[in-house]
């Protein structure tokens, strides 16, 4: 079984057998796309088979499964892969799922194994890891230094990622400590997913895709929410293995 998540920075394919990951490859998604796609009767479309890649069955999901077609694969909507990933991953059946992408985020409330409601924000990158990069890349840090600053936040308001490296570069011109700047940084992508929160509360929740991996919003979500937190085994690849569930692996 195949899973492939076709996200908006990067493709995620995985591929399991009896419930296990035996393969797993991540690409940049326009490289991906120019190496592997052709372009047949209007459409882009994916042969597995030149990309290295053969299963008797394949699942896609993602940013791009409307645009692009993956000869021989079923297509499942992004909150359902989501969904039935992060079942499958935490083992738990009722908690509220943070998906925050390369380009977008996705809060999902789930209960009982099944989704009851979703929001998502998608109409700016102030939300997702693209903001993260380019704070990063303000500050001259990595995303891992980044990750490690949650203490004595310097107030960052823009809601806007270009209006934000602007007060970034204001709160620098001012004197803040690098810390500070970090843990700003940090604190403006969660008071932006707080409204989403709030209308979809659960006492757990659960943190994937490519900014599960930041500790601090880890533990700015625990204390600012004071609910219990959880970041999946495969955050980043979540989207693929719940192709792969759907999948019947």
């Amino acid at each position: 079984m195949i899973g492939i998540d076709l996200g908006s920075r990067q493709v995620k394919m995985i591929q399991m057998q009896q419930g296990q990951v035996i393969r797993r490859e991540m690409a940049d998604t326009i490289g991906f796309y120019r190496q592997y796609g052709r372009v047949r009767d209007g459409q882009l479309q994916i042969d597995l088979l030149e990309a290295g890649w053969s299963g008797d069955q394949v699942v896609a999901t993602g940013y791009g499964k409307m645009a692009v077609s993956i000869t021989g694969a079923q297509q499942i909507p992004e909150i359902q892969a989501h969904a039935l990933g992060a079942v499958f991953q935490s083992q738990r059946n009722s908690f509220t799922l943070i998906d925050i992408g390369g380009q977008d985020s996705k809060v999902i409330l789930i209960r009982d194994g099944k989704v009851v409601d979703f929001l998502t924000n998608d109409r700016c990158a102030a939300s997702s890891g693209r903001y993260l990069e380019n704070m990063a890349n303000v500050l001259d840090i990595s995303l891992e230094e980044l990750a490690g600053y949650d203490q004595d936040p310097a107030e960052i308001n823009a809601t806007c990622a270009i209006f934000g490296e602007t007060e970034l570069v204001a709160r620098i011109v001012e004197g803040f400590s690098l810390p500070q700047l970090a843990a700003g940084v940090n604190y403006a992508l969660y008071h932006r997913l707080a409204p989403l929160l709030k209308r979809m509360d659960s006492d757990l929740l659960v943190l994937s895709g490519g900014v599960a991996l930041n500790q601090a919003l880890t533990r700015i979500l625990e204390r600012e929410t004071g609910r219990e937190v959880l970041t999946l085994p495969d955050p980043q690849y979540n989207g693929a293995i719940g192709c792969c569930v759907f999948g019947g692996i």
